[in-house]
């Protein structure tokens, strides 16, 4: 066993999550390794520090919604427990939450984001479901939650429906589209709002089996035309797009 692998176990037996036999495999390697008894002490007291933040420390105003916005953003998989991952929390706990040098690794994170969740009422369910849910649906349920929701829909002569989803209130779009073509290698679908006469790129996005839920990148208008052009893999060389639009909805 490795520093590494240690250091994962270690994390997890201060929040008391090993199985069985994994509290054997860090029992014998803390016996085999007690140069490593620094990473279990720096463990057990950050799990202290939570613990405590749990119970005494006010989350402060808004932080459910810049938590919220920071875990739809956060990477997934091995890739997660880069450092700012790590320093995205940062950014939005309070200080009664800084821990010692070893905040950096996810499962810490991702706990800090457990606390204050937990301490809104938020619940492991609602975490869990934030950290698998793509963005593309969060921004769908985000706008179909709100007030001034609208949708309007179009048929293809292929026979494919495409859907535009957007809120004035968010601020945002997503386009759900079932049976589009499949492309080639060398072509993607690529998403535009339509501001008068200018075309503004919101993002690329593929077709899985015809199907899609799609986030459009930046800030929607009020009168935008949310468009989709089939362009070369990797967009338009141009910024503008390279061929008409096989979908065109207008929001106003």
């Amino acid at each position: 066993m490795n520093e590494k692998e240690f250091a994962e176990l270690a994390a997890g037996h201060a929040l008391h999550a090993l199985s069985d036999a994994d509290e054997q495999r860090y029992a014998h390697a803390l016996a085999d390794h007690p140069q490593w008894q620094a990473i279990a002490d720096d463990d057990v007291e950050t799990a202290h520090l939570l613990a405590d933040a749990s119970s005494t420390a006010a989350p402060p105003a808004g932080i459910r919604a810049a938590l919220l916005a920071q875990i739809a953003t956060m990477p997934q998989g091995d890739d997660a427990a880069t450092p700012a991952a790590a320093d995205q929390v940062h950014e939005v706990e309070d200080p009664l939450l800084r821990p010692p040098r070893r905040w950096g690794r996810t499962i810490f994170a991702l706990a800090a984001c457990l606390v204050l969740l937990a301490g809104l009422g938020f619940g492991i369910v609602a975490l869990t479901s934030q950290l698998t849910t793509p963005a593309s649906v969060v921004a769908l349920n985000e706008i179909q939650s709100a007030t001034d929701a609208q949708k309007a829909s179009v048929e293809l002569e292929s026979g494919a429906v495409a859907t535009a989803h957007w809120s004035t209130s968010v601020g945002s779009a997503v386009l759900v589209a079932d049976g589009l073509e499949p492309l080639s290698d060398d072509q993607t679908y690529e998403l535009w709002f339509v501001r008068g006469d200018e075309p503004v790129p919101a993002g690329l996005f593929e077709a899985d089996a015809g199907d899609a839920t799609a986030l459009l990148e930046g800030a929607m208008h009020e009168g935008d035309v949310i468009a989709v052009t089939v362009e070369p893999a990797g967009g338009s060389p141009t910024g503008q797009p390279t061929s008409d639009p096989i979908i065109a909805i207008p929001t106003a």
